[in-house]
């Protein structure tokens, strides 16, 4: 294997998409599309990925804020692994290339959201010394009042 990790440029963010789709298996594809091109557009956010020689095998995206508790800080979003290189301790290293990646753009900490039947993401968190903090609300504000 040829195990590597660099940023995804914004002009080839919909290369993501199968492993996104794993995540967000009721969202519609061209809304997924529309909403990963206003993404790119935000200043404190960006896509990064680990490789196996040119093929993309995991995603996170990466938020930055400032947060009056713990200081600039950076949330990992839509982490997925390709489920074929799961049990290859592949998400340990990527989440340790992330930590000193954003370590490097100042980051001070790092928060981040799980669903919450998603054991398997909660047990990997817990090793990596992730602790539980709050709870995520979300309350949708679209006339449908569907989540999607």
């Amino acid at each position: 294997m040829n195990l590597h990790f660099k940023p995804i440029n914004n002009q080839e963010i919909t290369q993501i998409l199968p492993l996104l789709k794993v995540v967000n298996t009721t969202t519609p594809e061209a809304i997924l599309i529309q909403r990963l091109h206003e993404m790119v557009c935000y200043a404190n956010y960006e896509c990064v990925g680990a490789y196996d020689g040119e093929k993309l095998i995991a995603i996170s995206g990466l938020w930055y804020s400032v947060r009056h508790y713990v200081g600039k800080s950076v949330e990992p979003d839509h982490v997925v692994v390709d489920a074929s290189y799961r049990g290859k301790k592949i998400g340990k290293q990527f989440f340790e290339w992330i930590y000193e990646y954003t370590k490097e753009k100042g980051c001070e900490a790092i928060e981040l959201n799980t669903y919450t039947g998603n054991r398997k993401s909660h047990k990997f968190y817990y090793n990596e010394g992730f602790e539980i903090f709050g709870f995520h609300f979300v309350k949708i504000l679209r006339e449908d009042n569907e989540f999607y």
